[in-house]
């Protein structure tokens, strides 16, 4: 697949899921219920031991039914080592040329993170996929409204202290897609199944319907 289609595919949703666990073996049992719930994109970050192997792990057995990737990727050479375990993306908190084009150069989108305007437009000038607002819960909705007055091409991820409740407000805001911890993964398989169905609904209520004018779909219009 190319870098587009990936990025695609991981956004489709319009949320990402963030496993970030103390053990491996908690990482493995949130991303089961996260998959068994209908999340079919997942960010495996580097913080959980042994993240990489869980990565391989899930991108082998899920094959093509789930984008995985890998979060806080720091420097070209935990970007190098995820892609080599099989991440379909990469997610930084912050902004770092390296990571862009080590992922690039693998044909891996990358997601780096950004919190003011002129990061966002550096990061689109080194060519990154998508722009991880973090934290998000430093801003507002309203705030990303006003920036992408200014930047309309900027494809924001918001992620960092959003909630089910907000979660629609980012989107109808011009979120792409909001990434999203343990206010979507806590509790048992039963909870986090009514409350992801419950989201995938108001995030696909909450975004804007592309007009109806000529020409060829956006890339993230999904």
């Amino acid at each position: 697949m190319y870098r587009w289609e990936i990025t695609r595919a991981a956004l489709a949703q319009r949320v990402f899921a963030v496993v970030r666990s103390e053990t491996y073996d908690e990482a493995s049992a949130t991303a089961d219920t996260l998959l068994s719930a209908g999340i079919t994109s997942l960010e495996i970050s580097l913080t959980t031991p042994f993240a990489l192997e869980a990565v391989t792990t899930l991108s082998r057995e899920l094959g093509n039914d789930a984008v995985i990737g890998a979060g806080t990727v720091l420097d070209a050479v935990s970007a190098r080592m995820a892609v080599d375990a099989g991440a379909r993306f990469l997610v930084s908190p912050s902004l770092d040329a390296e990571v862009i084009r080590t992922g690039h150069r693998y044909g891996v989108p990358v997601f780096p993170g950004v919190a003011t305007p002129t990061e966002m437009v550096r990061a689109l000038e080194l060519g990154a996929d998508a722009l991880k607002l973090f934290p998000a819960s430093a801003h507002r909705p309203d705030w990303l409204r006003d920036v992408r007055a200014a930047l309309p091409q900027a494809p924001v991820l918001p992620t960092g202290g959003v909630t089910v409740e907000t979660a629609p407000e980012w989107i109808a805001a011009g979120a792409v897609a909001v990434g999203m911890g343990t206010a979507l993964s806590e509790g048992d398989r039963e909870t986090v199944a009514k409350r992801a169905a419950d989201l995938l609904a108001r995030l696909a209520d909450a975004a804007p319907q592309p007009s109806a004018g000529p020409g060829t779909p956006g890339l993230y219009e999904v």
